[in-house]
């Protein structure tokens, strides 16, 4: 058994943790609250362009536009992985990671793949299975778009070019403060949209026909980079509030036990304090009798 002052060394330590996992928590949960309020609010732009896209896509144009065609033949693929830039926060990057994974192993059958991070922890674990053509770090608790823009616009233009047949974006949806999903969505070419209807399931919008000024392709250009762009973003914001989320929620874990760990060594101290005490007695006792 340790010494009596070795584990009033253990309990001072875990105390100052506890304070340090304490104080992370309340930040956590401050943040936790600005993060969702972000998604909320960014939700509804999100929703209506959503909306203003699928009823183009069931128009009838002169102009195909190339985000919509798909390719005839997928041979490469690229992956948006979305994680945070810190850790401390349960599982969150390493759900997301494994999901990214098995999608990953089922395309590399079939065709080569890439990964664009955005995240640390997405760039740092994503190029030890795949080649790495962009990565961004360091995004800010209240994300900026600007941030992630060259990502964006890099897989954009090399799907253009043909350097890319599908763009897929792998991340993080926030359900509620215990619940964080990974998610993967198509982004290029754009899925066959739907709207959800009166009765709750998603159902074909119908059809839609527009007078487009100045023309088709600009007008298609604009939405749909915008749609894009708007689909990324909204997966960072998403991410984010994961991210504060189940980093309360780990630091809150972190905080319950090492309470626990305090109360079991603090009756391990007093159990070593007495052993000690009878050990003394026992020592004078018999130095009482031998004289």
């Amino acid at each position: 058994m340790a010494s009596a002052k070795e584990i009033r060394g253990q309990i001072k330590a875990t105390q100052n943790t506890s304070k340090i996992t304490k104080a992370m928590e309340m930040v956590a949960a401050s943040k936790m609250r600005k993060a969702q309020d972000a998604v909320t609010q960014s939700r509804a732009y999100s929703d209506g362009i959503n909306t203003v896209i699928a009823n183009l896509m069931q128009a009838h144009t002169e102009y195909p536009h190339p985000f919509l065609v798909k390719h005839d033949e997928v041979k490469r693929v690229a992956y948006i992985v979305v994680s945070s830039d810190k850790g401390l926060c349960g599982g969150l990057n390493t759900n997301v990671f494994k999901h990214a994974m098995v999608s990953l192993k089922e395309i590399k059958e079939t065709a080569e793949v890439e990964v664009l991070s955005i995240g640390r922890r997405a760039g740092l674990f994503m190029k030890r299975v795949a080649p790495l053509a962009a990565s961004v770090e360091d995004i800010n608790d209240a994300p900026e778009f600007s941030e992630i823009v060259g990502v964006v616009n890099l897989a954009m233009e090399k799907f253009l070019a043909g350097e890319y047949d599908e763009v897929r974006l792998v991340f993080n949806t926030f359900v509620n403060t215990m619940t964080q999903t990974p998610t993967e969505v198509q982004l290029l070419p754009c899925p066959e949209a739907k709207t959800e209807g009166e009765s709750g399931y998603w159902e074909y919008p119908g059809y839609w026909d527009y007078l487009y000024e100045p023309d088709s392709k600009a007008v298609l250009d604009g939405l749909l980079r915008r749609y894009i762009e708007t689909i990324v973003y909204q997966a960072v914001l998403e991410n984010k509030a994961c991210e504060q989320s189940a980093r309360m929620v780990a630091m809150k874990s972190a905080t319950d036990n090492a309470k626990d760990i305090i109360s079991d060594l603090q009756i391990t101290y007093n159990k070593a304090r007495q052993a000690a005490i009878t050990q003394e007695l026992a020592e004078i006792s018999a130095g009482a009798a031998a004289a």
